[in-house]
């Protein structure tokens, strides 16, 4: 029992860590929403917006509404899980990135659209325009990530969470591809 609570204790206070080391690098970027994104991502570079909003990541907030969440949280020990900060880390972009991450006055982003496009790629107000976007070296340079890994996605997806069951991440990955095609 013990090293399980140590075991768990140490994986919190990791989390803390990377996700505070996150935040620290977003810093100066602004959250802008998903919305923002759609402006562009939408059936002809690939459908990115349709792939997202049919996704468990655009419902994530939502989740946390349900009974089973607040059952869960009940267990826990916790309040309401769409105001606890245990549950929002994983279910709302701007919790996941950290508290150095800004809000944009002139973007659409809301806690509620979950887990969005900037928790993966990054707060997009400085790479948002079409004319930074479709220069690949340009985009990097404004803080779009493109090349994500498995450590991103288990920051959340692992033995952590309450219902977590497998992370398979070659198949989760697979589920959630939403590529730019090739310019012909």
């Amino acid at each position: 029992m013990k090293r399980k609570l140590f075991i768990s204790f140490f994986m919190a206070a990791l989390c803390v860590f990377i996700l505070g080391a996150a935040g620290s690098a977003f810093a100066g970027h602004e959250l802008v929403g998903s919305p923002k994104c759609k402006t562009c991502h939408k059936a002809k570079t690939g459908d990115q917006w349709k792939i997202w909003t049919e996704s468990k990541h655009a419902n994530a907030f939502e989740t946390l509404a349900s009974e089973e969440a607040k059952k869960i949280a009940a267990e826990k020990g916790l309040g309401d899980p769409q105001q606890e900060d245990a549950c929002l880390k994983c279910h709302v972009t701007g919790a996941f990135l950290g508290s150095e991450v800004v809000v944009s006055a002139k973007g659409k982003y809301v806690p509620g659209e979950g887990v969005g496009c900037e928790a993966c790629h990054g707060p997009g107000s400085t790479y948002k325009s079409k004319k930074i976007m479709t220069d690949p070296a340009a985009a990097k340079e404004a803080g779009l990530l493109r090349d994500l890994s498995e450590a991103a996605c288990t920051k959340c997806h692992n033995d952590s969470s309450p219902t977590f069951k497998d992370f398979d991440f070659e198949k989760r990955w697979a589920e959630i591809a939403h590529p730019v095609p090739e310019k012909e």
